[in-house]
């Protein structure tokens, strides 16, 4: 049975208006949790979903995770078409999915590849948003051994596939709609590696085009006093920023 008399809303909610963005405190709203692992932000998708697509809309995050753009496409009246190659993560989301928003949204929920999106059609979606895993950082596929996209770590092979991704999301979006990807870079023997914008460039190459570049600062990291120590002693610093990309299907 849905759960009902949930709040639905955060207490305090401003549409961000510039390139940085940063939410120190996740929302505690309808059924958001922050114990997924590499979940995004409530805040940051309901800026999106407000911004970039309108009432009744239909959406896809097909990296759904723990659930989050489902969580805010139910509560802000937008259809939602939910995929995932983790069988937790669907039933997860499945989960907190069981809440009554008052008003008419549905949502699809099903196991699939983000490279093969098989039963969605060409130019049905209205607004494309998710949060895919940056490389091996965090291994979401199960037992860690499957060939996923969580468990590539050449970067290069890891761009290679994204673009499979980038294509696929340029195939099922509508002429003129948005596709919002956050992206985080990582280092590899103590040097930077822009992980972003290598997949950033996949997506530009297979025709989208660049609307936004947004900072999003990172908040609950793992920044702990070892690190730290680190930082100083082997002198690189701590990566705390994602890149938040916009991009226009044209």
């Amino acid at each position: 049975m849905a759960k009902k008399d949930l709040k639905l809303h955060p207490e305090e909610f401003d549409m961000e208006c510039t390139t940085v963005w940063a939410f120190p405190r996740r929302g505690n709203w309808a059924t958001h949790k922050s114990d997924w692992r590499g979940n995004w932000a409530p805040e940051v998708v309901r800026n999106l979903i407000l911004r970039y697509s309108q009432d009744g809309d239909i959406l896809l995050d097909s990296m759904i995770g723990g659930g989050t753009t489902a969580i805010e496409a139910k509560i802000l009246n937008r259809h939602i078409v939910c995929t995932d190659v983790n069988d937790e993560a669907l039933e997860r989301t499945k989960a907190s999915l069981d809440f009554d928003a008052g008003n008419t949204a549905k949502q699809k929920i099903y196991k699939c590849d983000s490279r093969d999106l098989n039963e969605v059609k060409d130019n049905s979606i209205d607004f494309v948003l998710t949060h895919p895993p940056y490389a091996d950082i965090i291994s979401y596929g199960e037992g860690k051994i499957s060939a996923d996209l969580s468990n590539i770590h050449d970067l290069d092979v890891f761009a290679d596939e994204m673009e499979k991704v980038a294509k696929e999301f340029y195939r099922v979006l509508k002429p003129g709609k948005y596709c919002a990807i956050l992206m985080g870079d990582t280092r590899r023997q103590k040097m930077y590696q822009p992980l972003a914008f290598k997949v950033m460039e996949r997506f530009l190459k297979i025709g989208f085009k660049l609307k936004e570049d947004i900072i999003k600062r990172q908040f609950n990291c793992k920044a702990t006093g070892f690190w730290v120590n680190k930082s100083k002693e082997s002198n690189f610093l701590l990566i705390m920023h994602e890149h938040l990309f916009i991009f226009q299907k044209i």
